[in-house]
């Protein structure tokens, strides 16, 4: 086994086949898809030490045996630790595998930095990956905005995919990009109907994207490489593992605006994505289903929750209001009129006093500086905001917090 070097000459040589024509320093997106197999999905000390030096640097002090405690703001012990955990991923020949299986395969890399990165992974902090491995087209990655993940069990019912198709098929056609993990059940549902419907989506694995998974959706990611894109942050010839999976679950909630659970068990990891969503401040959904169904026991936990703010999904006119909630751009409705089933006759969500009441939940009550967070606004402008609502109508403050108010008539 040799131990790893950093050759400029090794970067062109192995990234050049893998990036677009003139894409950026092949240096820094080689360093990247090195940290992608040295260090496992969502290690905070790697994003920490990358985002303190670049890709480059960090790997290079690694490579050297420095000390990177400082420039990563960690404790020593949190550092050495790391390193426990990097030192068996350094050997040459392994660090190379990966880069002739993506060129064998037709993969592509992409980076944190390059036009195409999906911008909602930044939210990600020090837990965002290191780069993206590909298969589809780079120019899809620009196209997950809007977008609503589609998620659930993979044991579904017909119930459960039929609402998915329903979902994904009206979203699709009103060009919103659907992303999911490709799993049975659920995900594959919804990928299938966004692809009938001629729209985007984007399948999110949990190994390499050169090995279908499930093997029996093989023709499923074909189909979704050729017309939308196959992610992954783990290097090609990666196995999908427990872990891999529950890591995966953050990106398909980062680069989704809204997640939907269209049908889940008690336990099912669709809840998993959705607390990734939570976290990130995204908004949620849950698709009801018959109260005898195990298959929806886990929807209905999310919509009984009362620390969650989930809206009931019954239909995709439900799901466009999640995203005009956000103040998204939505493609006008069939009939030419630009509003949803459901959206009335509401004024633009545009101004400050909307991203206030949007940071606003129904039931639950928040404080000042959690709503400030939440809209992105300074609190002496949330404060201001919140009183004129009150004067309206539109919002109320107890001991718990702030509500939004229903409007009367």
């Amino acid at each position: 086994m040799t131990r790893p070097t950093f050759s400029s000459s090794r970067a062109r040589s192995l990234v050049a086949p893998l990036v677009a024509a003139g894409s950026r320093d092949h240096e820094e997106v080689y360093a990247a898809a090195l940290w992608s197999a040295i260090a496992e999905a969502g290690d905070r000390v790697a994003g920490s030490l990358v985002a303190a030096l670049g890709a480059v640097s960090a790997l290079q002090l690694v490579l050297a045996g420095d000390d990177g405690r400082e420039a990563a703001g960690v404790r020593e012990r949190d550092w050495h630790d790391a390193v426990k955990r990097w030192r068996p991923r350094l050997v040459q020949e392994e660090l190379d595998a990966p880069f002739e299986i993506a060129r064998r395969n037709a993969v592509g890399l992409v980076a944190p930095g390059d036009p195409w990165w999906p911008r909602g992974l930044d939210d990600l902090g020090d837990n965002a990956p290191a780069c993206l491995w590909i298969r589809g087209e780079r120019e899809a990655l620009t196209r997950l905005h809007p977008a609503v993940a589609l998620v659930g069990a993979r044991a579904a019912t017909a119930y459960g995919e039929h609402v998915a198709r329903e979902l994904a098929s009206e979203l699709a056609g009103r060009g919103v990009a659907v992303v999911s993990g490709a799993a049975y059940g659920i995900d594959g549902a919804a990928h299938r109907a966004a692809l009938d419907a001629g729209g985007v989506t984007a399948a999110f694995l949990a190994g390499g994207v050169e090995r279908p998974y499930p093997a029996g959706h093989f023709e499923l990611l074909e189909r979704i490489a050729r017309s939308g894109v196959v992610v992954s942050e783990v290097p090609c010839g990666g196995a999908p593992t427990k872990w891999r999976f529950l890591a995966r679950n953050r990106l398909i909630a980062a680069v989704s605006d809204a997640t939907v659970v269209v049908e889940a068990g008690w336990r099912s990891g669709a809840l998993n994505t959705v607390n990734h969503a939570t976290d990130l401040c995204r908004a949620v959904g849950a698709v009801p289903g018959p109260v005898t169904s195990p298959a929806s026991a886990g929807c209905h936990r999310l919509l009984r929750d009362s620390d969650r703010d989930v809206r009931c999904i019954t239909g995709a006119g439900d799901v466009l209001e999640l995203l005009e909630g956000d103040g998204l751009f939505l493609m006008p409705s069939p009939d030419g009129s630009g509003q949803t089933p459901s959206a009335g006759d509401r004024r633009p969500r545009t101004d400050d006093r909307t991203r206030v009441g949007d940071a606003l939940s129904l039931r639950n009550g928040r404080t000042v500086d959690e709503i400030a967070r939440r809209s992105g606004m300074a609190v002496d402008d949330v404060t201001l905001h919140l009183g004129l609502m009150r004067l309206d109508g539109e919002a109320e403050a107890d001991a718990a917090g702030w509500r939004r108010l229903v409007p009367s008539g």
